[in-house]
């Protein structure tokens, strides 16, 4: 059978991560043949002991550092879209979607490398029957029109992830029922180390930039979809999706860029995949397959600083692009419409400027998209 997951793996550390996520896929009998690991890496990082590893687990895949990345845009005449890849940032993992893309994989799956599937869950099966199935879920909603993807322990334990603004705090939120039967992205939850910002992780009473609270099974429920109109986070680091997001999806140039604003890739990129979820009639799930998220001890103030350019900008983006594109019938025409409304938005805020760099760079996403795919067409790729 060939690949038809590609598996994108960010990693400066933690690359055998991946023997777990491969001895997990053997345990439950999700044939390995389907899986296509590409390993998103640094030029100072073991790429040899990297490419040994996928040779001794006997999957599909490549490793990608910076050489390499520069290497692979050249080969498709789209060397000129090197600055879509940020330089030093969790942002590269938008190469594995240019990958994904030109390779026609119809499924990728994101996993960050401090995560572990969890033994008794079927990792990737889980994810894949939640982008296929037909079945019906809970919905949520709020009167703040985001939704907290840890709500349903949320009384006890008073957690909101990353990404969650914070002037949408103290929701009151509504839940139902809803079928869902063309389901685009699959978000996987984590337990142990809760995905926080660096001030909840410091209001949690944390120095180590990692939590206090963490979280069992236990205090997930069943599986939901937020209601049309709702936003939620999504993070990068358990998540399923179907190549057509693809062009909504772009995951930004965070970190390597003169404002500094980093830490939003995910979380932005979702609030994008949202609305144009919305506006498509599609859904996105949360809750199954939970991982494991083993975050390693590094210094909150640290992250406080990589993330403090962007959180005003945060509170506002998604109030920019709710309105966007709402005429439009493919990912490409709401994401553009977005980018639109981000490089025409008055952006009185602090770092405001980003927005519109975000934007143009939007618009290169997708030309970028629409040369690899010609380019493809003509010329099968052989790698």
């Amino acid at each position: 059978m060939d690949a038809d997951v590609c598996v994108i793996v960010p990693t400066i550390r933690e690359y055998e991560c991946v023997r777990s996520y491969v001895a997990n896929a053997e345990r439950h009998g999700f044939d390995t043949d389907r899986l296509e690991f590409v390993l998103v890496t640094e030029d100072h990082c073991p790429t040899e002991e990297m490419d040994a590893m996928l040779d001794d687990l006997g999957v599909a895949g490549g490793v990608f550092d910076g050489s390499r990345r520069e290497s692979w845009l050249a080969d498709r005449g789209v060397d000129e879209y090197d600055h879509l890849i940020p330089a030093r940032s969790h942002a590269q993992t938008s190469f594995g979607l240019l990958y994904l893309w030109a390779h026609d994989h119809p499924y990728g799956v994101f996993i960050d490398d401090d995560t572990r599937p969890h033994d008794d869950v079927d990792f990737f099966g889980t994810h894949l029957r939640n982008l296929t199935e037909t079945r019906t879920v809970e919905s949520v909603r709020s009167d703040e029109n985001w939704v907290n993807v840890l709500y349903h322990s949320a009384d006890d334990h008073g957690l909101y992830p990353r990404g969650y603004p914070y002037a949408a705090m103290d929701e009151a939120v509504e839940t139902g029922e809803q079928e869902v039967s063309d389901v685009i992205a699959s978000q996987g939850l984590w337990t142990n180390v809760p995905d926080l910002d660096a001030v909840r992780i410091l209001m949690d009473g944390d120095l180590q930039g990692q939590a206090e609270t963490r979280l069992t099974t236990a205090d997930f429920g069943p599986d939901f979809v937020a209601e049309p109109g709702q936003y939620l986070t999504v993070c990068s680091m358990n998540l399923g999706f179907k190549r057509e997001v693809v062009p909504a999806f772009y995951q930004l140039p965070m970190d390597d860029n003169e404002w500094s604003v980093g830490r939003f890739d995910d979380i932005w990129s979702g609030v994008f995949l949202k609305r144009a979820a919305d506006v498509l009639e599609k859904d996105i799930v949360t809750g199954d397959p939970l991982c494991r998220h083993d975050k390693a001890p590094r210094s909150t103030f640290d992250d406080l600083h990589n993330e403090v350019a962007g959180l005003e900008l945060n509170e506002h983006l998604w109030k920019l692009v709710d309105d966007a594109g709402g005429d439009a019938e493919t990912y490409a025409g709401v994401f553009a419409a977005m980018a639109d409304a981000l490089v025409d938005a008055e952006a009185d805020y602090r770092n405001g400027d980003f927005l519109a760099y975000v934007g143009e760079h939007m618009h290169d996403w997708l030309d970028c998209l629409d040369e690899i795919q010609t380019i493809e067409r003509a010329v099968p790729a052989d790698d």
